[in-house]
């Protein structure tokens, strides 16, 4: 059997491991993708659309060099979502992005991954902006946008999730 290498970079926040997606997070991705949770990315989706989603994350590293992490609690080893550098075909520009499963909801990880991520996609991959895109009613994720200091964009219409509102990221001028 021929395997693709996918060397996905391990970065380690206060209290999360940030790595690549295992066999071992289908079962709570699929606790999340059926979930009304998973409205702020177009979902409820049927429980086969987690494994598509794991060979998403891993296949994104591959096709572009950078990705969504999985996000594990250091305490508990737990899977707890997804965060990092996002830009899958016809997206608008490349993106920051971030979905927290139940677990790991109000706790600030999608925060402190999220920082890290942008640093990373700053200081490692060279960007000079980023947006996160997300769904009009996502209050909680508009409210993390705001906490990372991104300003809004006009609105984008996506083809299959209507229209979706744009935050811009500060450049790394800005954060440092």
């Amino acid at each position: 059997m021929n395997a693709i290498p996918v060397d996905i970079p391990v970065i380690e926040t206060e209290r999360l491991i940030m790595r690549g997606h295992r066999i071992e997070d289908l079962a709570e991705e699929k606790a999340f993708q059926i979930s009304d949770r998973a409205k702020g990315i177009g979902g409820p989706h049927p429980p086969e659309r987690a494994w598509a989603a794991l060979c998403g994350y891993i296949g994104h590293w591959v096709l572009r060099g950078y990705g969504m992490w999985a996000l594990e609690e250091k305490s508990t080893g737990r899977y707890v979502g997804r965060v990092g550098c996002f830009y899958p075909d016809l997206w608008i520009e490349r993106e920051i992005g971030w979905s927290v499963t139940g677990p790991g909801e109000g706790k600030g990880y999608a925060f402190e991954a999220a920082q890290a991520s942008r640093q990373y996609a700053y200081a490692t991959l060279g960007w000079t902006t980023a947006i996160s895109v997300i769904a009009p009613d996502n209050d909680r994720s508009i409210a993390l946008a705001k906490r990372m200091r991104c300003t809004q964009d006009p609105n984008w219409e996506h083809p299959t999730y209507g229209s979706l509102t744009i935050w811009r990221h500060p450049g790394p001028e800005a954060l440092t």
